[in-house]
């Protein structure tokens, strides 16, 4: 056990603030990655919930068939392959293919976006089709497109349900950030790799890692339940009205916890 702490010293001793700098680029990368990924998500779950008819004109059809094939080959081909694959085949096949020089920044933002988004995209379908099929026709009765429908009624709706399925894609994010060091990027675990190379100190630079990845992830966790309950709203609310006659009786007031404190003060009757 001395042995262990002694390394785990040494390590951070020497190699503390690369410790750091890994862990700040890691967050980075995994939080743009997860909002643009999102926003890809949105994107693809709307096109895809694109209602058709055969009464539409066959122009429409078959664009949206080819949209929807496009977008479908794109969500399985990121979902049914690991990140690591994708990144070596995105950041060198670029360089092999196209003679292009990824920057190694915008190669890892690129990569974890659209493999955030292609997870994210059948999360988002899922989502909308929750959302009970009556507030939609609802909305298409007073003349809302298909549009102003999500925007303004089901995604608002759809967003909060998938929330935590956002916060667990962040989570991960964080953790398979890890495979990007095969292209070189300094992340936590590129820092790890480096620190084992100079120091051949592999299980005490684990330990380090291990807990820095631990206390990104649960305070990850912490902060998205804290905004699920910011969502959640208050426990009681007062009934708007434009209704003048409904001041005749009253507003509704709807207060469960104060009502059970006064049942439970008149002995539950």
């Amino acid at each position: 056990m001395s042995e262990l702490i002694s390394g785990i010293v040494k390590c951070w001793n020497g190699y503390g603030m690369s410790y750091i700098i890994g862990a700040r680029n890691t967050l980075i990368v995994s939080f743009i990655g997860t909002v643009v990924g999102c926003i890809i998500g949105f994107g693809v779950g709307i096109v895809q919930t694109i209602p058709k008819s055969k009464s539409d004109p066959l122009w429409k059809r078959a664009l949206l068939f080819l949209v929807n094939l496009i977008l479908k080959v794109y969500v399985e081909v990121f979902r049914g392959t690991p990140m690591i694959v994708q990144s070596v085949f995105i950041y060198f096949g670029a360089k092999m293919l196209f003679n292009i020089q990824m920057n190694i920044w915008f190669a890892a933002l690129f990569i974890v976006s659209i493999n955030t988004g292609a997870y994210m995209a059948e999360t988002v379908r899922g989502g909308i089709l929750s959302i009970d099929p009556g507030q939609t026709e609802g909305a298409k009765a007073i003349g809302m497109t298909h549009f102003q429908t999500m925007m303004s009624v089901i995604l608002p709706q759809a967003f909060r349900n998938i929330i935590p399925q956002i916060g667990n894609n962040f989570i991960i994010n964080i953790k398979d950030t890890s495979v990007l060091s095969v292209i070189s990027f300094a992340d936590l675990f590129f820092t790890h790799k480096s620190v084992v190379g100079a120091l051949y100190l592999y299980f005490p630079s684990a330990c380090i890692v291990m807990a820095i990845y631990l206390t990104m992830t649960v305070l990850a966790s912490f902060l998205l339940r804290l905004l699920e309950n910011k969502l959640d709203g208050d426990d009681s609310y007062d009934l708007a009205t434009t209704d003048t006659l409904a001041y005749t009786s009253g507003l509704l007031s709807y207060h469960p916890k104060e009502s059970r404190h006064r049942k439970t003060a008149r002995g539950g009757n």
